[in-house]
């Protein structure tokens, strides 16, 4: 039995349905995808989660181990573009996929300097990547002890030149004398919902996963995850959506089924609840699996939630790619008003143009197309914040500030979702996007792994290892399964 059909969920409903084992999937949801979904805006459905695939490798394998390739039942299209960068004082970077090409525009927009400092950067986020890719991101229950019987002394080693003891942020100014350099890839902190003055050097790694490739969906993200639930169905799986637990079941000290809202109960032999640790230690599974999860993983920092725009719009000046960010003129400001729960007064802006090929040359377009506009916020909609008066300044705000980029929006259709809404679709975590705040070295090591205290009760989803993201989640489905498949053995 699998509780949500999220990334990590359907993950492991590939892995244990190609096993053999009967798998039933039920999600409260009307459709598959968790936080990987879309929404209709006007004539158009908008991407209003994950925008790209990252570390397709990891996409390739679970496809692989059901027997079946990727591209049979995806089309990604790579992105020549990684971003394009746009800051206050006019100046406009594109990082392409190709580290040579991005050297040689940022030695053109920064000066030779810059462009060899981001070379010798790139160096550092690749070695951070290898050290920690087996030892952690693919180690079902890393550790420092783990990282000692895989890599020896030489592991710890190279666990502490990748500076897990130092904030990204103080980190990347031993990289770039540049502070546009810095503020670039210090977003790269927000990708786990974490402020960059706060999270560790480590995510420097993220760096080095884009270069490894980025791609799109063609014809929108939730085709991934209707892949992945076609390949679990066709392996036997089941799926059961608009459908909530009430409970996970427990008897003699072992999870044996869920009860639904409906009152049905179902049997299993295993519980995976691919849902947002918050939901499971506020109770929303019942009493059995609320106590599975030990007293020191329940207490924990949330990481940030997001404000985000579903737009259908034409789009005029500014020439737009498939990713786009418009960085603030101070960071530290504003991430120290999300931090005092507040939303910023001059935010960072992502806007992914879902219909741009992503390719070098800009897009020029006569007819509306969709886009993700998105600003950082804190995790409080479980307050009720923030409130109408405020996103509707926000906006202003935003629209002010693409305006002084020479970017004008023509507004054809307009939805929003802020963290009151994520709250309601993702009960648990206050809207809160990413599981838990990554404070300090010990937070990756002490997100929850597969297994709890309940045996026959396993977790999955961006809040357990090896955390938030779409190739995250999914090796979070796999260790699930595998645990499974181990614990049955």
């Amino acid at each position: 039995m699998i509780i949500g059909a999220g990334m990590g969920g359907l993950a492991a409903a590939v892995d244990l349905a190609a096993s053999g084992r009967r798998v039933v999937v039920v999600d409260r949801a009307e459709a598959v995808g968790g936080k990987l979904r879309d929404v209709a805006i006007g004539p158009a459905r908008v991407d209003a989660g994950p925008t790209v695939v990252t570390m397709r490798t990891v996409f390739d394998d679970l496809f692989a181990a059901a027997g079946a390739r990727i591209d049979d039942h995806v089309a990604l299209v790579p992105l020549d573009v990684l971003a394009r960068h746009h800051w206050r004082d006019g100046t406009v970077l594109d990082l392409s996929a190709d580290t040579a090409v991005s050297e040689a525009a940022i030695g053109r927009v920064m000066g030779v300097a810059a462009a060899a400092a981001y070379r010798r950067f790139g160096a550092r986020s690749a070695a951070i990547y290898r050290t920690l890719d087996a030892t952690f991101m693919r180690n079902p229950a890393p550790g420092l002890l783990s990282l000692t019987r895989r890599g020896g002394v030489a592991g710890l080693a190279a666990f502490r030149h990748a500076s897990p003891f130092t904030s990204l942020w103080d980190a990347l100014g031993t990289c770039f004398a540049d502070q546009r350099l810095r503020q670039l890839f210090a977003r790269y902190a927000t990708y786990s919902g974490a402020s960059p003055f706060a999270a560790p050097a480590t995510l420097m790694l993220i760096a080095h996963a884009e270069q490894a490739g980025v791609w799109r969906v063609a014809g929108g993200m939730r085709r991934l995850a209707t892949a992945l639930a076609d390949l679990a169905a066709r392996q036997g799986a089941v799926f059961e959506f608009g459908i909530g637990v009430e409970a996970v079941l427990a008897d003699g000290g072992r999870a044996c089924g869920v009860r639904l809202a409906d009152g049905r109960v179902i049997a299993a032999g295993a519980v995976i609840a691919n849902a947002d640790l918050g939901a499971i230690v506020a109770g929303q599974l019942g009493a059995a699996a609320q106590a599975a999860i030990p007293a020191a993983l329940r207490r924990y920092r949330r990481s940030l939630s997001a404000v985000t725009w579903q737009v259908v719009a034409v789009a005029r000046g500014f020439g737009l790619s498939h990713h786009n960010v418009f960085f603030s003129a101070d960071y530290a400001r504003e991430f120290a008003e999300i931090g005092c729960g507040g939303l910023p007064e001059d935010p960072t802006i992502y806007l992914c143009a879902q219909d741009r090929a992503g390719t070098a040359a800009d897009i020029v377009s006569g007819g509306a197309e969709r886009m993700l506009i998105l600003v950082n916020a804190p995790a409080l909609g479980d307050r009720g914040l923030p409130d109408a008066a405020a996103l509707a300044s926000l906006w202003r705000r935003v629209v002010a500030r693409l305006a002084a980029a020479g970017l004008e929006l023509d507004i054809r259709h307009i939805g929003a979702t802020g963290p009151v809404e994520f709250d309601t679709l993702f009960p648990g975590a206050g809207g809160a996007l990413y599981g838990r705040d990554l404070g300090g070295w010990r937070d990756p090591f002490q997100r929850p792994t597969a297994r709890t205290r309940l045996a026959g009760f396993y977790l999955a989803g961006g809040s357990v290892h090896p955390g938030p993201g779409l190739p995250m989640a999914a090796l979070s489905g796999r260790f699930a399964a595998q645990a499974v498949r181990e614990d049955a053995a």
